[in-house]
C-alpha cells in the first residue's frame, strides 16, 4: 500500500474515507477518495500541473502559506498516475 495518493500526493492516512474506491467497491491502495471513485478518476482530463495547482489552492484555502503548499505538492508530477 502506498502512503501517499498516487494522483494528488495527499497522505492516505489523512483521507476521511480511508482511500478511494475501486469498481468492485473495495478500497484503493493507490488513490484517495477525492481523486478516485468507483474505479475511475474524479477528474479524468486533468494533467499533473493542473492537479498541482488545484492542490495548492486547496491547501492555501486551509490556511497554509503558499510557499509551504508549493513545497508539499512538488512531487505530484512524479506520482504513479502521471508517470504513464
Amino acid at each position: 500500500m502506498n502512503k501517499l495518493c498516487q494522483s494528488c500526493g495527499m497522505p492516505l492516512k489523512r483521507d476521511p474515507n480511508g482511500g478511494g474506491s475501486n469498481a468492485d467497491g473495495s478500497k484503493s491502495n493507490d488513490y484517495c477518495s477525492h481523486c478516485y471513485v468507483d474505479g475511475a478518476f474524479a477528474q479524468p482530463d486533468i494533467n499533473a500541473e493542473a492537479m498541482r495547482q488545484l492542490c495548492i489552492n486547496n491547501i492555501t484555502a486551509g490556511g497554509i502559506p503558499k510557499i509551504l503548499a508549493r513545497l508539499l505538492t512538488r512531487k505530484i508530477p512524479k506520482l504513479k498516475r502521471w508517470s504513464v
